[in-house]
């Protein structure tokens, strides 16, 4: 491993793994105690409409498919926020939308059709300088507004009522809350992959939930099992010549199993005390 780190586009890919990873323990944290899990998921399928807008106006991959998130995430909070629809109904048509549009514009792109594998699984080798500017970006924004909105951040997840009496702007932050998953998501897409981007946002936070009973603590803990098991798929990825997001999938998996295996026999161990 260490004489690979001699090639440029090893040494992105290692630096994308942790910087994902950082951000997954701030921004994967936000959307596990807001139990909107499902609405991540449909933000990551729909981004494809912005990737097929995007190849077939001949313009930045990575900004249509941020638009198109950022957009899809105001929709459906706005939508559920003012109970106008469902938010699992809101989910489903912009989830079925954004994928519709994506193949539609990509099979309209004349002279040249895009691997669709890429999008589905990602590919940390493809990791370009500008790509680790812009999660680098997002790690920073995430970790600060972390650290200044820590308490109207926990008050709108956990007692959204009280936040609103208490004066905290209950819709702005949920919207900009929304916005920030769609960016990251949308990065983490070129790195795992639209079907596995969830795995790096939701399986850290929900073992740092095990353990950690405040949202700091979760935030940090989530943050060091992503680099923990990211680290350990990319590193067996790399030696087994496997598909590094399905590894680090895998790891992440792992580790939840192993630590739910944990957290069981600890809790009887205590019962019999």
């Amino acid at each position: 491993m260490i004489e690979l780190l001699q090639y440029p586009f090893v040494v992105r890919a290692l630096v994308m793994v942790l910087l994902l990873s950082v951000v997954a323990g701030f921004v994967g944290t936000c959307i596990v105690i807001r139990r909107q899990v499902f609405v991540a998921g449909g933000i990551t399928h729909a981004a494809f409409g912005g990737i097929g807008i995007a190849y077939f106006l001949g313009v930045s991959v990575t900004a249509g498919a941020m638009l198109f998130a950022s957009l899809t995430a105001l929709a459906i909070d706005i939508l559920s926020r003012r109970k106008s629809l469902r938010t699992d109904s809101a989910v489903a048509i912009f989830w079925s939308l954004g994928m519709a549009v994506g193949i539609i514009f990509m099979f309209l792109t004349p002279g040249y059709t895009p691997n669709l594998m890429g999008f589905m699984f990602g590919d940390l080798l493809t990791v370009t300088r500008s790509d680790l500017y812009i999660i680098s970006i997002i790690a920073a924004v995430a970790v600060i507004a972390a650290i200044i909105f820590y308490r109207p951040i926990m008050y709108t997840a956990f007692a959204p009522d009280f936040a609103k009496l208490s004066g905290w702007p209950v819709a702005f932050i949920s919207s900009a809350i929304a916005v920030v998953s769609a960016l990251a998501i949308v990065v983490a897409i070129k790195a795992v992959g639209i079907i596995l981007v969830l795995s790096i946002f939701t399986i850290p936070p929900t073992i740092a939930g095990m353990f950690a009973a405040k949202l700091k603590r979760m935030f940090i803990l989530s943050t060091i099992i992503a680099v923990v098991g990211s680290l350990a798929g990319f590193v067996v990825s790399f030696a087994y010549n496997l598909p590094s997001g399905a590894m680090i999938t895998v790891a992440l998996v792992a580790m939840f199993l192993i630590m739910k295996v944990f957290k069981y026999i600890s809790i009887r161990q205590k019962r019999n005390v």
